[in-house]
């Protein structure tokens, strides 16, 4: 194995090892494992309840107990290669309670027996009380109902982990070939695969049985100019989901301009992809590198997802907003004041943003977060104006709200739940606006597809994006590709300069599993959907290395 080959499968096990639910704990297991259906439902109920009444013995005011089995496998090649193939396994369970006031929390791994969970909710009390005397106000935790014994799965008509090895291979090396065979110089293609299997239990009355399945393909397509040297990449454009195998189906969509359809909601042609992708990176490499300027701008949603993530998802965050969380990616400037004015211009009256726990397909898509609340929709700006934050059960009395947003979430059982970002996303246009109708006024512009490079500072607010694809606009029409391309900006003069956008036949759903929060950093998934939308009069740079 050369150092190039080694050091591409070490980067894809680390990869692997930082998903969620496996930062500590895991271990590498039998394919045939991942078809283990785990405990009973039954045992997971005499385990939590084991836990909550070991809690409430010991003084505790409230208690909840997760158990928690992730499932993981990824698949990793390179040209003709098979590079590797890793199964993830990880169960343990965490007890969180509250002692006059104070939070307590205690976890442990293969956790199997009654009194394993009742120790482990005695520790989390002892933790409690410790922290008492660190305590500077009391926990005011919003009232929640019971739900009983209760259930979610995520829909799918095809088992990720019932699908053979070989097929799943075989797919990534077909992809590989195709880009090969149209030019690519390198392709390197991948598959992770997770199951979540989460049990609730809390002193409300809850006993929640969630099984979540998420998948995510994706490739890296590099194509070489000999003569100059120059290269040039183009990433898969399709998305994580929350959805089985089908996702992974096989239908020529229609590309006319090169951008992918709505028919990615649905399914994702990564061979296809990975066809175009090929062809576009040479014309990439060729490219004409961008003159420095004002344009126009119209964004994909396969663009847009990051720009909303940075500038809106994590500064809508209420322990951001107040300051409490400022270790990974900072606070935000959409401070409480603003919220309060009720006038706050955060976008123009063509930006309607909006969470949610729901959304079919999203990253974020469960039936109840991870304190038992259960998932709904809910506004952040509208037209244009910051009208609500994400926040929790310990959160939402600074609001004046009695309610919890149900967004709180824990990558593992061994990880204290907390505030986390909701799917957040650009509402379409209510008037019929085709992507083609979006460009056609535009006398100078840039059309950007895919997201790239991005830099934010640690309010949210000034702000540099890139992408993957980039088109001139001259007169209403595609003018070739661009390359060196990045927009600048701040949140607020960007989201007020949005004109347009289109209308509900071109919105889509973007995932990731990576969004990073906290200390010790954790990681959750989320999805942001948008239509196509324009934003008139944005900075561009030209980010070409000058020698």
């Amino acid at each position: 194995m050369n150092r190039r080959d080694f050091i591409q499968l070490t980067s894809a096990g680390a990869g692997a090892l930082i998903v969620p639910g496996l930062t500590t704990g895991g271990r590498f297991i039998a394919a045939e494992a991942l078809l283990d259906p785990g405990l009973d439902v039954a045992i997971k109920k005499r385990l939590a309840d084991a836990g909550l009444s070991a809690a409430k013995a010991r003084g505790a005011s409230y208690a909840d107990v997760r158990i928690g089995r992730y499932l993981n496998q990824f698949v990793t090649t390179r040209e003709d290669k098979v590079q590797s193939i890793i199964n993830l396994e990880s169960f343990g369970v965490g007890v969180r309670v509250l002692v006059n006031g104070c939070w307590g929390f205690a976890s442990l791994g293969d956790a199997s027996t009654e009194a394993q969970v009742a120790e482990t909710a005695e520790i989390a009390v002892a933790i409690a009380k410790a922290n008492i005397a660190l305590l500077a106000e009391p926990v005011q935790l919003a009232p929640q109902k019971g739900f009983g014994e209760v259930s979610y799965k995520t829909p799918f008509t095809k088992n990720l982990f019932e699908v053979p090895i070989k097929e799943k291979v075989d797919l990534l090396l077909s992809v590989n070939g195709a880009a090969m065979t149209n030019g690519a110089n390198f392709v390197n293609s991948v598959l992770f695969m997770v199951n979540e299997q989460k049990y609730f239990a809390s002193t409300d009355g809850s006993y929640i049985d969630q099984d979540v399945h998420r998948i995510w393909p994706t490739f890296t397509v590099t194509g070489i100019d000999r003569a100059t040297g120059q290269f040039q990449t183009r990433n898969s454009l399709g998305t994580a989901k929350a959805m089985g195998y089908e996702y992974l189906q096989t239908a020529p969509p229609d590309r006319i301009t090169g951008r992918p359809t709505t028919l990615f909601n649905n399914y994702y042609d990564m061979l296809d992809d990975a066809t175009l992708a090929a062809r576009q990176v040479k014309e990439k490499v060729k490219a004409k590198s961008v003159e420095a300027g004002k344009y126009d701008l119209v964004l994909d949603p396969s663009h847009l997802r990051l720009t909303i993530h940075e500038s809106v998802g994590h500064a809508t965050e209420l322990d951001r907003v107040l300051g409490y969380e400022a270790n990974l990616a900072g606070t935000s400037f959409a401070t409480l004041d603003k919220w309060k004015s009720k006038t706050f211009n955060y976008g123009s009256k063509q930006v309607n943003v909006f969470a949610d726990k729901i959304q079919p397909g999203s990253m974020g898509a469960v039936g109840w977060d991870d304190e038992g609340v259960k998932t709904k929709k809910w506004d952040l700006i509208k037209d244009g104006i910051l009208v609500n934050y994400q926040a929790i059960r310990d959160q939402v009395h600074m609001l004046g709200e009695t309610e919890s947003n149900g967004c709180c979430y824990a990558d593992s059982w061994n990880a204290v739940q907390f505030q986390r970002m909701a799917n957040v996303s650009l509402a379409p246009g209510p008037d019929q606006l085709s992507v083609d109708e979006l460009i056609k006024d535009v006398k100078k512009g840039i059309y950007i597809i895919g997201y790239g490079s991005y830099s934010i500072d640690q309010q949210r607010y000034n702000f540099q994006f890139g992408g993957q694809l980039f088109y001139e606009i001259k007169d209403g029409q595609l003018a070739g590709m661009l390359k060196d391309v990045a927009y600048q900006s701040n949140t607020q003069e960007f989201w007020n300069a949005c004109v347009k956008v289109s209308d509900k036949r071109d919105y889509r759903v973007e995932g990731s599993f990576f969004d990073g929060k906290g200390q010790p950093a954790q990681l959750s998934c989320v999805s942001h959907g948008s239509a196509t939308a324009r934003f008139n009069g944005v900075n561009v740079i030209n980010t070409a290395r000058k020698v």
